[in-house]
């Protein structure tokens, strides 16, 4: 079950990281530890540091370097309105999926439309 995981979490794992910024600005060891909290327990702390490079390099978060009392100044990230307009097209697209894959779990039940796109 953990490569399986592991597979499905490649295609979400910006989402998932991206919905956890929309509560509020984070850094990385942060969200690492939430993650590991909601049950992604296998999840590599430099998983999470290469997302958090990719997002910043798309302009989906805002950085801020912060001084911290336990070493170097730590990089916090904050989601901006283009990393929300993400989120919001994530979150259709998972409903979608969630309905479809749903739908063929259940026997008869009947397919969703996508809309948008």
């Amino acid at each position: 079950m953990a490569s399986q995981m592991t597979e499905m979490l490649k295609g979400t794992l910006d989402g998932i990281v991206l919905a956890l910024l929309a509560d509020r600005p984070a850094y990385g060891y942060e969200i690492t530890s939430w993650l590991r909290d909601r049950g992604f327990t296998d999840i590599a702390e430099g998983t999470v540091y290469a997302l958090l490079v990719r997002i910043e390099r798309r302009a989906l978060v805002d950085v801020e370097k912060v001084p911290s009392e336990k070493g170097p100044p730590r990089k916090v990230y904050t989601l901006n309105p283009t990393g929300r307009a993400h989120l919001d097209e994530f979150w259709r697209t998972w409903s979608f999926l969630a309905e479809v894959i749903e739908q063929l779990r259940t026997p008869g039940a009947r397919a969703p439309r996508q809309t948008g796109e």
